[in-house]
């Protein structure tokens, strides 16, 4: 496929900060791919919660499958608008890395345990997932993945003014032009992603009941995708899945529509003048934006603050608080090479070891050390 002047061009990388030798024909976005599937933080992503922790049932979403449902979703628009799509597919897998066990229940939790040495942010810690905490190579730790995909990485929310510590680190040493937008190919992974978990969280939401299809009916947009789906079948189900697959048809066709009039207006010649330019290229129209709000707004109040999904999370936030209060008051209870890297209790040092460890547990690992830690009657 022949790709737009103003896509990345991967014989342009500015490289990676570990100069490694190329063994095959794979271009550097794609070995950048290959690397995050390969590593040990995106298969425990199959066991961390997206809304429903993993054993309320098999059919909900996890990090995992929702990482391969935003990047099923970016590499479809990057293909339509001639972007990169191996450094697109990289950024739309890697997103969520850091995430803790329990989702954003998790992230407040760990949050609010740390918050006197800096807190936790989900973003920087996937970037320390792939800069620090992946152990892969002989020669260096992380990933070493090229500047393009570092780059999107931190900026996944767009230009950064007050970088959080590890990435404000790692551009003192490897410049990431942080004040200025990101590639077209991170602008697609990043869009992708608010497609994606509004579109399943919708799917999931009826599918556990928590609101039916006569509530959605006033929404804008979606609702009249509601109806035409009613039209084609009566099966609950199948009405679920045809709004599903509507749902994504309609957004990724309104953002190419909207993206393609953003990137004439601009007339870019380059990568760099994607990034040179005042705002993102990649965008929904008016519309469709206000129409994406109302559903977000619905889905905030019908879905993430629904009884059910209230009592889970304050469960998940009181596990994961209570396990890195614990551990950053008690390091002498962290297991092996953790407790000598930690030394004494409530440092920083300690702080940074009790957020990679409590961050990089799987939901069942976080509540099987809880057990451990609080529960008299159970074994350490």
């Amino acid at each position: 496929m022949i790709k737009a002047p103003y896509a990345v061009q991967a014989e342009e990388s500015r490289g990676r900060q570990h100069s490694q030798i190329r063994s095959d024909d794979r271009s550097p976005y794609q070995r950048d791919r290959d690397r995050v599937v390969h590593c040990s933080a995106f298969r425990k992503l199959q066991y961390k919660t997206q809304v429903f922790v993993t054993r309320e049932g098999d059919f909900y979403r996890t990090r995992l499958t929702h990482s391969l449902e935003v990047a099923q979703i970016a590499r479809s628009i990057a293909r339509a608008l001639g972007f990169d799509e191996d450094l697109t597919e990289c950024l739309a897998l890697a997103h969520d890395l850091g995430h803790p066990p329990f989702g954003h229940a998790g992230e407040r939790g760990l949050n609010e345990a740390l918050k006197e040495f800096g807190g936790f942010d989900h973003n920087d810690q996937s970037f320390r997932v792939v800069t620090l905490l992946e152990q892969r190579y002989a020669a260096f730790d992380g990933l070493n993945l090229s500047w393009e995909a570092l780059e999107g990485l931190a900026k996944h929310n767009g230009p950064l003014r007050n970088p959080p510590p590890t990435i404000a680190a790692f551009d003192d040493a490897m410049p990431l032009d942080l004040h200025r937008q990101t590639s077209a190919e991170a602008q697609v992974a990043a869009f992708a992603d608010d497609i994606a978990y509004n579109t399943h969280d919708l799917d999931d939401g009826l599918r556990a009941g928590l609101f039916e299809f006569e509530d959605i009916l006033p929404l804008p947009v979606i609702g009249d995708l509601v109806r035409g789906a009613q039209v084609l079948t009566s099966a609950k189900n199948r009405v679920r899945h045809e709004l599903s697959r509507a749902v994504i048809n309609t957004l990724v066709h309104d953002a190419l529509a909207e993206s393609a009039k953003r990137i004439e207006a601009l007339a870019p010649r380059s990568a760099e003048d994607i990034r040179a330019a005042a705002g993102p290229v990649i965008g929904f129209s008016d519309e469709m934006l206000a129409a994406n709000k109302a559903l977000k707004k619905f889905l905030f109040t019908r879905m993430y603050r629904h009884w059910r999904v209230n009592r889970q999370t304050h469960k998940a936030e009181h596990v994961t608080k209570v396990l890195a209060t614990l551990l950053l008051q008690h390091p002498g209870l962290l297991p092996g090479e953790w407790r000598e890297r930690a030394g004494r209790g409530e440092t920083p040092q300690a702080a940074a070891v009790v957020r990679d460890y409590v961050a990089g547990m799987t939901d069942r690992y976080a509540l099987d050390e809880f057990s451990k830690l609080t529960d008299p009657s159970v074994p350490a």
